[in-house]
């Protein structure tokens, strides 16, 4: 859309546009992921000439899709934990936008998105591509807010900067094009550096009773979460002082699973080993830092003790008997000195000696002997993954089946980082979550664990990838397959329908961007295979073809999955797919849980 501007392009005053990305650069903005056009051009502009005045300016990454643009921005803010970018342009182009931003919203990072509009004096009339995201955005974001003067805009421009960073979450800025080129009412910029995190410290008497609870006790399991990053050592010398397992979700395994000798695995829908078996059978849970949502998997004749820093989680997901609102570092330190040394161990043993019968008999059967199966076990290209990345690598998974394969074998070091979709759980993340992790740190190893489906969705994300010569690697688990969603019809008793995809050969889809790339058949080619592509420079894709009958079976599975599995099964077998049943049923008897 046109906006009749027809101002001098390098002969101008400052604008408000101008005013932004310089408030932007103050702030620490290295770049801005999105697409330009029409009424976001004055702020693509003022990005332009950024980049020719004194100091680094702003660098314009130019995506295939505005998703795209906010998972990056996520991705980049998750990874450096400074303010991110991400913008679109009016109407359909910044509403493309939502997807990643309540994605960044519900991980708790800082992103600012620049949702441009439609020329200030038309809005409210039914204008083309007329949309409102002053008020699309609220549900995503932590602040959001229409800019309408040149006067009014350094205040809000800083407002913004410091909700997303204070929640911390996205803050959204709409701006008309014809008010992001009005000429600046100000010259001063004030915005202030990253606030420190300030130390949220537990009340006493609460601290006193998870005390009192502790110690009452016979059997104590800890279930960490997320909020026990920074507070790793803490945690494992309370486990140990009070000999008590360690399970974890799937956000606090990178944070407190390594080095952990308590360790009994994860939980929930993409559990594995004893933590299930662990929070059933102990006399009180201790919850760290976790807003685990599956209310399923959690007991309800359990003691719960609780601790968070974020009051509203509270007993929201299950009992609570004890609360503690404070920093889990902060109250494991305080905490450590008030509990009694446990003279019994036996619980504690007896969790981690099933762990490990669990992971070498059930997770491990995958990863042995496989070598002469096809199609491949995905779990063997996971295990072989994980040997082979960088021991601080990055990986970005898609939500599905390869958000199980990364949770049971990507083993966390204290160095490696593990980022996906794991709060809002939309697909097609993988890709976009890479890019914006290898703009940031260009010199660290970024793996893409990316299925077929998620992919093929965000496809045109390898061209960006090509563009900058963004070193990301994929591996590509290809199924031809929507796999979690047959296990979700399976459990609920329905035959599988809809879920198949056509046999795409990726890797030539890849190589005819100018991405190098292969594609794997035979188990014993992955190896080579992901060595050869995490070993040379700029992107890679690995195209490996998976068994699409591999699914993932939950660490405990109830009466009525077993009903819904029986019924799906006669299901396909009335339907003529008798064949499809032996199959699957070849491809996962070896993962069904045992004691």
């Amino acid at each position: 859309m046109a906006l009749g501007l027809g101002r001098p392009q390098d002969k101008r005053n400052r604008t408000v546009a101008d005013l932004l990305v310089a408030q932007l650069i103050e702030a620490g903005v290295e770049r801005i992921y999105g697409i330009v056009g029409d009424s976001l051009n004055p702020v693509v502009d003022a990005v332009r000439r950024s980049q020719k005045g004194k100091g680094k300016g702003i660098e314009w990454v130019h995506v295939r899709h505005e998703e795209s643009a906010a998972f990056a921005a996520a991705a980049e803010a998750e990874i450096t934990g400074k303010l991110a970018v991400c913008a679109g342009s009016c109407g359909p182009g910044n509403l493309h936008l939502i997807n990643g931003l309540y994605d960044a919203n519900r991980s708790k990072v800082p992103v600012l998105a620049i949702a441009s509009h439609i020329p200030s004096a038309q809005i409210g009339t039914g204008f083309f591509q007329e949309t409102h995201p002053d008020r699309l955005f609220t549900e995503c974001s932590v602040y959001s807010e229409m800019i309408s003067s040149a006067t009014q805009a350094p205040r809000v421009i800083n407002s913004a900067i410091h909700h997303a960073y204070g929640a911390p979450g996205v803050s959204v800025l709409t701006i008309p094009g014809d008010v992001a080129d009005l000429d600046a009412a100000a010259e001063v910029i004030d915005v202030a550096v990253h606030p420190a995190k300030p130390r949220i410290i537990p009340d006493a008497d609460a601290l006193r009773n998870l005390a009192d609870a502790i110690n009452k006790a016979k059997k104590v399991t800890i279930f960490a979460g997320v909020g026990t990053r920074g507070a790793h050592d803490d945690v494992i010398a309370l486990a140990d002082k009070i000999a008590a397992p360690v399970g974890h979700s799937l956000r606090g395994k990178e944070w407190i699973q390594y080095d952990n000798p308590f360790d009994v695995g994860m939980s929930g829908l993409l559990g594995y080993g004893a933590a299930h078996d662990a929070m059933q059978e102990a006399d009180l849970l201790l919850l760290l830092g976790t807003d685990f949502p599956y209310d399923q998997f959690l007991p309800e004749s359990v003691r719960t003790a609780q601790v968070d820093i974020d009051p509203t989680h509270l007993g929201r997901r299950t009992r609570l008997d004890v609360a503690v609102v404070g920093d889990v570092g902060e109250t494991v330190r305080l905490l450590l000195p008030l509990v009694n040394t446990a003279k019994n161990r036996s619980f504690l043993d007896s969790m981690v000696k099933k762990h490990e019968r669990s992971m070498t008999g059930v997770v491990g059967a995958y990863t042995k002997d496989v070598e002469k199966h096809t199609p491949i076990h995905p779990e063997y290209v996971a295990d072989l993954l994980d040997q082979e990345a960088a021991d601080d690598a990055v990986f970005t998974v898609d939500t599905g089946m390869c958000n199980v394969w990364a949770a049971r074998y990507i083993s966390p070091n204290g160095k490696r980082r593990v980022i996906g979709s794991f709060l809002h759980g939309s697909m097609a993340n993988a890709v976009p979550h890479a890019i914006g992790v290898a703009a940031a740190q260009p010199d660290r190893q970024v793996v893409a664990m990316a299925g077929d489906g998620g992919l093929s969705m965000l496809l045109g994300e390898l061209i960006t990838i090509k563009a900058y010569e963004l070193p990301v690697k994929i591996v590509l688990f290809d199924n031809a397959s929507l796999g979690m969603v047959r296990l979700e019809m399976l459990v609920d008793g329905l035959p599988m329908f809809g879920t198949e995809s056509p046999h795409i050969d990726y890797a030539a889809v890849a190589n005819a961007i100018g991405i190098p790339s292969v594609r794997v058949e035979r188990a014993k080619d992955v190896r080579g295979a992901l060595r050869g592509a995490l070993s040379r420079p700029g992107p890679a894709l690995v195209d490996v073809v998976t068994d699409p009958r591999a699914l993932s079976l939950p660490p405990t599975i109830t009466a009525g999955q077993v009903r819904g599995f029986a019924v799906a099964m006669s299901k396909e077998v009335l339907g003529g797919g008798m064949g499809e049943v032996v199959s699957m049923a070849r491809a996962n008897l070896r993962n069904v849980p045992r004691p």
